[in-house]
């Protein structure tokens, strides 16, 4: 009986203190605790000589916000944007049709020289499918090179004719007339979109979808922000147009500071093939195992995988962003 008490008595002891310290843990007691010493906590007050600078603040601050979110909505890019951010005027049954006739072909090409049924569908989807791809992202990185290079000049026109006392519309109109492509017909973009009844500093925002460069996106919010919150216009362009051909002089330093790396690349990259073409035509019969033989075949399966991965390290490791 005495054992009987005793484990009783303790047992009831370790409830007790389980109760005192882990029930308001588990029942969220201490946590409703601190939210409420939180929310009663006293704070300082503002002083009086900031409160004037609020609202414009806040409209800043909104405005911003309401960019990043617009911008993360549109992470998925449609094909029919692709393919303006590339300059084409396709439609997307045109692309898409060109696409699967590409593929078709190289399927067909490959069917008929021999290489087979499972080579054959590989080179026709990288045909169909990855080829017209890349081609839009290398037409899209070239027609954005362009307008980054002439863009910094349109800023500057635009800040001349305010000065002189022009509106901004009429600014823009006039690098719609006489800038040069791309530049020219993505602010005669601008002004079409503006011309249909959307403000114009919506429509300047619009041109990040179009051309989805860092200057670009800097251009409609500043556009943006003057439009809501007022402002010194061509103050804010002034400063903006320094900030581009500061950007396109680094730019410009980094690619010439990484050139010689660029020329290793290529070398190390090139090497492996030119050493291979030589020995080939020096002495086929030598080299001609790794194509003839099932274990040569792996052999230089395995190759071109190693020499796939190293040319991605080398790119990944010469191009800069800034």
């Amino acid at each position: 009986m005495q054992v009987y008490g005793l484990f009783f008595m303790a047992a009831i002891a370790i409830g007790g203190v389980a109760w005192v310290f882990l029930y308001p843990i588990l029942s969220g007691e201490r946590k409703a605790e601190r939210r409420m010493a939180s929310v009663a906590r006293s704070e300082p007050m503002a002083r009086p000589t900031r409160m004037a600078q609020k609202p414009r603040r806040e409209q800043i601050e909104g405005t911003l916000k309401d960019l990043e979110e617009r911008q993360k909505k549109a992470k998925r890019v449609p094909l029919s944007i692709r393919l303006t951010r590339a300059g084409l005027n396709w439609s997307k049954r045109r692309f898409m049709l060109t696409a699967a006739t590409m593929g078709l072909l190289a399927f067909g090409l490959a069917v008929v020289t021999g290489m087979g049924l499972l080579p054959g569908l590989g080179l026709g989807f990288a045909a169909g499918c990855g080829l017209p791809l890349w081609v839009l992202k290398f037409l899209k990185k070239r027609r954005e090179n362009r307008f980054l290079m002439n863009f910094p000049d349109a800023v500057d026109v635009i800040v001349r004719g305010i000065k002189a006392g022009l509106p901004l519309l009429d600014s823009l109109k006039l690098i719609a007339v006489d800038a040069v492509e791309p530049v020219r017909s993505e602010f005669r973009g601008i002004i079409e979109t503006q011309t249909v009844g959307i403000p114009l500093g919506e429509a300047c925002l619009k041109l990040y979808e179009r051309m989805p460069v860092p200057e670009a996106n800097f251009f409609g919010i500043v556009v943006s922000i003057q439009q809501r919150a007022g402002g010194n216009l061509s103050e804010a362009l002034g400063n903006l147009s320094r900030v581009l051909r500061d950007r396109k002089k680094m730019k410009m330093k980094i690619q010439a500071m990484s050139m010689e790396a660029k020329a290793s690349a290529s070398i190390i990259g090139a090497l492996p093939i030119a050493v291979m073409s030589l020995v080939w035509l020096t002495s086929p019969s030598y080299i001609e195992l790794l194509w003839t033989e099932p274990l040569g075949r792996v052999m230089l399966a395995c190759c071109g995988v190693w020499m796939t991965v190293g040319v991605f390290v080398m790119r990944k490791m010469i191009n800069f962003d800034f």
